[in-house]
Parts: structure tokens; sequence; C-alpha cells
């Protein structure tokens, strides 16, 4: 199951040429996974850090396409490819007009209170598990 999300390009995504700044993409990417970890997993980012926990990305690799600009929309999508002991790979793509324009394989890590990767409690796993992209 794909899970998806828009965002609206804004100037404060920009640079003076009116472009994605390539940071900005990373923090869309954060967005994207904190808004499914809340909507879809339903364990936000503000409930686990109220409980000592944490979902850091451990990795990251990008690929630009395409150049977004300001006023764009893009369309967001995102699926699991692997969840591990303790760890999980998601894989997203961003579109605009169903041009490609951004890629991204991020692993996560779940973080027990006392700061250690520990292994995904259940209910976690199985809502990762629904979104795996063979599921």
């Amino acid at each position: 199951m794909t899970y998806s999300r828009q965002i609206r390009i804004e100037f404060n995504h920009c640079d003076p040429a009116g472009i994605v700044f390539y940071p900005r993409y990373f923090e869309m990417t954060n967005s994207v996974l904190e808004n499914f970890f809340r909507e879809d997993v339903g364990y936000s980012y503000h409930a686990m850090m109220a409980d000592g926990i944490g979902v850091p990305t451990v990795r990251i690799e990008t690929e630009f396409h395409a150049p977004s600009r300001l006023g764009d929309v893009l369309d967001w999508a995102l699926v699991v490819e692997r969840v591990g002991g303790s760890s999980a790979t998601f894989r997203l793509a961003a579109q605009c007009d169903a041009q490609l324009r951004m890629t991204a394989r991020l692993t996560l890590v779940w973080l027990s209170a006392g700061g250690r990767p520990a292994r995904w409690p259940d209910p976690i796993r199985a809502a990762l598990a629904a979104h795996l992209e063979d599921a």
C-alpha cells in the first residue's frame, strides 16, 4: 500500500532562482514520514518524543530528476521496502504533473526510551508491514 501526500512549493523552499534548494527536499521527506507515522502507523513523532522514543534517519540516498519551482504541487508517494529487526527502509518519490522530480531511499531506526536501537514494537511492525511494497 502506498502512502500519499501533497506538498506545495513555497517561497521558503526556494533559492534566489525560484527552484527548490536541495536541502529543503530532506525537510519534505521528513514531513512525509512524520505524517505517515501519525496518520497510518498511529504513533506520531510528538507522542514518540513524549515517550522518549525516536526514529532517526541513519541513511539516505537521493536522486534529483528535475527541478521543482515555486508554486508547484509535489505529489509524494511512500512505500516501505523492508522492515528489519530495529530498522526499516522507505522509498519516497515526488512528482509534479506526472514528471518525476526526486526519489529518495531512507533507513530509519527504532530507538528505545534508553536511546538504543530496539526491535520494532509489534503494532508498529504490523502497520509498517501493511505498507510493504509487495503487500
